[in-house]
Formats: structure tokens, C-alpha cells, sequence
């Protein structure tokens, strides 16, 4: 018997399964909320199974029929994505969808770049990428909802493996007139008494803090957000300095105001930029290829991504 539905029908299927609901599947697949409902009721009469209950308050909810199916959905999807990878490997031919996370810090400043020099050359990649922090990331990669995560070497569980690539030591970002602006490094003592904008997402918080924490000291903590461009922006404008490891591409905030960056004093610990993903040994060609050469682009832009002006 011909099958009569198709794994992008699966694909939206176990996308709402997932999320609970239309809009929230659409953007995980990146695909329109009218194709999504369109590919799911279509499956639902191929079928002849009722799959979700519609309910306005709280979403779409699996049937009891719809539970049982989402679980083999899932099993059939990932059977076709390892025939595909085996496909792949046999031939040497790099294609297929890559999934990215990236931490939400300099997501936007490392990984569009990147992934147009990769699909420039692999144009049968088809990427996907999502923005989180590093509790997300580590959920993610977990759940198999991405294949691969950019981010730091930040409280990494052992049941996933760190790949690095770039050691980035703190930076100090301060507004122009600060009066530590223009020493050529700054002290964490020299810091503490001033205000602090913290740049306040899981892990990276702990992080900015342990500086001041090992001398003994506590951070003047003045402002508290979990957004880079907000942070930059309330430094700029003088509510305080903040600690950084990843340099802008230019020294202003988002309204045009300048900053300083200025190199955090001692023997601080270095953030090492890198790759995060499931077990090692279960890479499929398209990610090994994609490390590679991610590697390569990463190293090749160390200066700029290190804030080193070239001469």
C-alpha cells in the first residue's frame, strides 16, 4: 500500500507535538502557521486519526492516538535523517538540514558571517539556526533539537563534548568619560567600587562575578540586563562599566555612542570560544565537515574577534 503522507507532514506533526502550538511550530521549522495547520490536518485525514485537541486557552494537546504517533513519527524522521547521513557519507556528497545553536551573546556578530561562507560552498546545506543561552543550548543539544552549539566553555555537563577553538579574555567596557577609561589595563580593585552593569544570563553572570568574588570583594551591581546591545547601551551612556570577552565589530553602543575596551587586569581565566555537541563518536559527515571548516573561519578572523585593531 502507497504511504499517502509526507515526512514534511511528519516534520510539522512532531513540530507541534513539541511546542503546543501553530505559531510556536512554525518558527522552530521556519516554515509559514497556515502550511503548518494545512500539513498537520492533511496528515489527520490521511490518517483517520484525530491527532490534537484544539483548545483556545491552551494550545493544541495530543489525543491519546496523537501521543503514540508523535513517538514513531519522531522514530521514522530520525531513521530517514541517518539514511541520508549514511547516503552522505558513502558518497561524499555534504547536503542535508544543520542545525545551529548559538550563544545569544554574539550570535549576531559570528554566525550569519559563517554560515554563508559554508553554505557559499556546500549548496545542498540547509541551516537552521537558534539563539539561547547556555542552560538552553545544553537542553537543546539534549533533546537533539540542534546538532551543534557555538558558545563558550561555560559549567559544560560531562555528557557533552566542547570542541575549542579561541581563548577570549575579559575586556572592560566603559563609557568614554569613565574615569578608569583610559588606563591601558584595569584592576579588579581598581573596578570595585564603581557601578556595574551585569550582563546577567546563566553561567556567564557567575563568571563576571568570580572575578571580584576570588579577591574578596563584591561588584557594585547598579544595572542587570540579559541582552549584549542593551548592556552596551547603558554603558555608553554612563550607568556604569561592564565585563565582556567578545568585542563588537566597531566601539559603539546600538545609539551611535562610543565605548572603550580596556584589558582586565591579572591572571583572569580566559572564555574559550568553541563548538558543544552530543557524543563525539556519532558525527555525521555534513557536522564533521561543518567543524572543520568552521574552525578554519574562526581562526582566520582571531584579530577581530580578539578586539586587535590591525595597523
Amino acid at each position: 500500500m502507497p504511504l499517502r503522507y509526507t515526512f514534511r507532514q511528519l516534520e510539522y506533526f512532531v513540530a507541534v507535538g513539541e511546542t503546543g502550538s501553530i505559531a510556536a511550530a512554525s518558527h522552530l521549522v521556519n516554515v509559514s502557521s497556515p502550511s503548518i495547520s494545512a500539513g498537520v490536518s492533511q496528515l489527520e485525514d490521511e490518517l483517520g486519526v484525530k491527532l490534537f485537541v484544539r483548545r483556545h486557552a491552551q494550545g493544541l494537546t495530543p489525543t491519546a492516538a496523537g501521543r503514540q504517533l508523535l513517538e514513531q513519527a519522531k522514530y521514522v524522521l530520525r531513521q530517514a535523517a541517518e539514511i541520508q547521513d549514511l547516503a552522505g557519507d558513502l558518497s561524499g556528497f555534504i547536503r542535508g538540514p544543520l542545525s545551529i545553536g548559538c550563544l545569544s551573546t554574539f550570535a549576531q556578530t559570528v554566525l550569519p558571517g559563517l554560515r554563508q561562507s559554508f553554505v557559499s560552498q556546500y549548496e545542498d546545506v540547509r541551516i537552521t539556526q537558534i539563539e539561547a543561552d547556555q542552560s538552553e543550548l545544553f537542553s537543546l543539544l539534549r533533546q537533539a533539537k540542534i546538532d551543534v552549539a557555538l558558545t563558550y566553555d561555560l559549567s559544560l555537563p560531562r555528557d557533552l563534548h566542547f570542541l575549542p577553538i579561541l581563548e577570549l579574555p575579559p575586556l572592560v567596557a566603559l563609557n568614554e568619560t569613565h574615569p578608569l577609561a583610559e588606563l591601558s589595563e584595569i584592576t579588579v580593585e581598581e573596578l570595585a567600587s564603581h557601578p556595574m552593569v551585569l550582563l546577567d544570563l546563566p553561567h556567564s553572570s557567575d563568571y563576571f562575578l568570580s572575578f571580584f568574588a576570588t579577591k574578596g570583594l563584591r561588584a557594585n551591581i547598579a544595572e542587570r540586563t540579559r541582552d549584549m546591545a542593551v548592556m552596551r547601551g547603558l554603558v555608553a551612556n554612563g550607568f556604569g562599566f561592564s565585563i565582556v570577552n567578545f568585542r563588537p565589530a566597531n566601539d559603539l553602543a546600538p545609539d551611535g555612542k562610543p565605548l572603550r575596551f580596556v584589558p582586565l587586569a591579572g591572571d583572569q581565566r580566559p572564555m574559550k570560544l568553541g563548538f558543544l555537541t552530543g557524543s563525539d563518536t556519532d558525527r555525521t559527515q555534513l557536522l564533521k565537515t561543518f567543524l572543520a571548516h568552521a574552525e578554519s573561519w574562526i581562526e582566520g578572523r582571531a584579530d577581530a574577534l580578539l578586539g586587535i585593531k590591525s595597523a
